[in-house]
């Protein structure tokens, strides 16, 4: 996730392991931005001390109670994922119950009757929400 950031990606080597090259070949093909290093400046600060890990802790355990949720109320989880995104998959009345109370991300058709919906929780995610979540489940 991206755990507050303003937005970017990192590649992260371990054991200072880089690639022979890896900034020049990155160059080449037109994948660094010009003034990268702004963006590097968040994540130098997310790896500091395991922030990142920090603040994606609260994420993570927020889904985990609503995949838990969704399991044991029947629905078909349609990924496994250990993130803070739970893809499932819902008939149309109940994504239409439920989005005149939350905000579903749409991700495909499963097939006529039933679609794969995505439900994302962020650093911010309250338990309260999370219970209100359930309970409309």
């Amino acid at each position: 996730t991206k755990v507050g950031a303003l937005f970017g990606e990192a590649v992260v080597f371990t054991k200072h392991n880089t690639p022979k090259h890896f900034l020049t070949l990155i160059k080449q093909h037109g994948a660094l931005l010009a003034k990268g290093f702004v963006l590097g400046a968040q994540f130098d600060a997310l790896f500091t001390d395991n922030l990142y890990f920090k603040i994606a802790r609260n994420a993570n355990e927020a889904a985990d109670r609503i995949r838990e949720a969704l399991r044991a109320k029947g629905y078909t989880l349609t990924f496994e994922a250990p993130t803070n995104q739970i893809f499932v998959t819902m008939d149309q009345p109940t994504i239409d119950r439920l989005e005149r109370e939350v905000k579903l991300g749409f991700t495909e058709k499963a097939d006529d009757t039933h679609t794969v919906m995505r439900i994302c929780t962020s650093w911010a995610t309250t338990h309260e929400e999370v219970d209100q979540l359930i309970e409309l489940l």
